[in-house]
């Protein structure tokens, strides 16, 4: 068989790992697998590398994508055209396509529409692919954004602060939730659950009754600025959107610290992680989760179980339809619910 492996949207750690995954399982099976450039575009465009035992060699521990990514969306009929018209002139019997949410509906899409081979992986930081319970790259993720908490709390102590640390999650709290709770946060702000101004202040003043002068406060990029009037904000530095026409978000950090300065009278500063949580080298729990992935792809290619996504269910790799992963999936509440026990 002639696979294509492609990676679509953000970058993430622990895309190389299955691509090696992939790309090993045809070579040691005599298969021949490729690498598909810029995600879709590159499929559009028939533009490859090839995966042989030099390209896959040495990059299970690197960041990024050997492949690169991109946006693109084949979404007018002369790019599905492209696409299909590659399937046939390149002999590509089968696509692993790995990405997010929006690439498992792009793939989706091809697959019933246009009945093309595909399965998916799933992909981000976030976590938010419907479907499984994790998505490789949250790991390292959320190990960063742990490790910046764990320094600021010297700093926040040693000078009587208030420390913010904004981390990236738009539609879902996961990463803020995770690394608030491992690195002993003071309060967390997601999302899924509007949380207001003066609730995180009476927290910091509590603390401060107890003779405890600093706090951690975590807040995901994509949480609302709320306030007991009822206003709700969604911070946005510009008027921008991003490739999808999603609005581009951040700063929620600084505002969020500027009005628990005013109702506190505490100094507080900001940290805004950013794109240092995408990038980097993948902790071994996203390389081993990344392997199994690949190796499962590349199984479920040689079954022609195609129009399906590689999923994690408990401890067990199976596959769920393309259909299930639409949407997002939301932070588990009841972590929240926990956390909250170790406020103030």
């Amino acid at each position: 068989m002639r696979i294509g492996v492609l990676t679509a949207g953000g970058d993430c750690p622990g895309l190389n790992a299955v691509i090696r995954a992939v790309g090993r399982s045809a070579i040691g099976r005599g298969d021949e697998a490729v690498g598909i450039l810029r995600g879709y575009e590159g499929l559009a465009k028939r533009d490859y590398m090839p995966l042989d035992m030099r390209t896959v060699s040495g990059i299970l521990h690197q960041g990024g994508t050997i492949v690169g990514t991109s946006s693109f969306e084949p979404h007018t009929e002369d790019a599905v055209e492209e696409v299909k018209a590659a399937f046939e002139a390149d002999r590509l019997d089968a696509v692993v396509a790995i990405g997010g949410e929006h690439t498992m509906e792009i793939t989706r899409r091809l697959c019933d529409e246009e009945g093309l081979p595909l399965v998916g992986v799933p992909k981000t930081i976030d976590n938010d692919v419907a479907g499984t319970d994790y998505t490789f790259g949250f790991d390292t993720a959320v190990q960063t954004a742990t490790s910046a908490i764990d320094r600021l709390h010297s700093t926040a102590q040693s000078h009587d602060r208030i420390m913010v640390v904004e981390v990236m999650g738009r539609n879902t709290g996961w990463i803020a939730v995770h690394a608030g709770i491992a690195g002993g946060a003071d309060a967390i702000l997601i999302p899924e659950v509007p949380t207001t101004v003066e609730e995180v202040a009476d927290g910091i003043q509590a603390r401060h009754r107890r003779k405890k002068n600093f706090s951690i406060i975590v807040v995901a990029e994509g949480a609302t600025l709320g306030f007991e009037s009822g206003e709700e904000r969604l911070i946005q530095p510009t008027k921008a959107t991003d490739e999808y026409g999603y609005p581009r978000l951040g700063g929620i950090g600084a505002a969020l610290a500027a009005e628990l300065e005013k109702l506190t009278g505490y100094e507080a500063r900001v940290t805004v992680l950013g794109h240092v949580q995408r990038g980097g080298t993948p902790t071994s729990t996203d390389r081993i989760l990344a392997t199994r992935y690949g190796t499962k792809a590349y199984d479920m290619v040689k079954a022609g179980d195609f129009g399906r996504m590689v999923s994690l269910k408990g401890p067990t790799i199976t596959s769920v339809p393309l259909a299930d992963t639409k949407g997002v999936k939301t932070v588990d509440l009841e972590l929240l619910e926990m956390a909250r026990r170790f406020y103030g």
